[in-house]
């Protein structure tokens, strides 16, 4: 099996926002090796197995993670045939910044081209 994985949090540590973290899933631009560029990667890629890209990400009241997940999904439909999300939520950390999130995962097939 291949996978990529990709972590967000869209607040740092001291709790502001960090606006970076929208780059690293979304970004289509290959050098900043986002979620969405690892999909369009493994699906070109004649690899054999299974191959899966997975986020980790943190939700907050006023920043949900869910726009951002929704929002990789339609570029990456777009770019690569991938399953169903598979997501297992997170909640009351200790940090007291980072206290609840998902974890997702789906499976990359090929690319949406063929």
């Amino acid at each position: 099996m291949w996978t990529a994985s990709s972590f967000s949090g869209l607040k740092g540590d001291n709790g502001k926002p960090n606006d970076n973290m929208l780059m690293h899933i979304v970004s289509p631009y290959p050098q900043h090796r986002s979620a969405l560029t690892d999909c369009i990667k493994m699906a070109k890629s004649h690899l054999p197995g299974v191959k899966v890209v997975i986020i980790i990400g943190y939700s907050y009241p006023d920043l949900p993670l869910e726009p951002v997940i929704r929002a990789f999904e339609t570029l990456a439909q777009s770019e690569v045939r991938f399953g169903k999300r598979h997501e297992a939520q997170f909640c009351d950390l200790k940090h007291p910044v980072h206290r609840e999130g998902s974890i997702m995962a789906w499976r990359v097939e090929a690319s949406a081209s063929g």
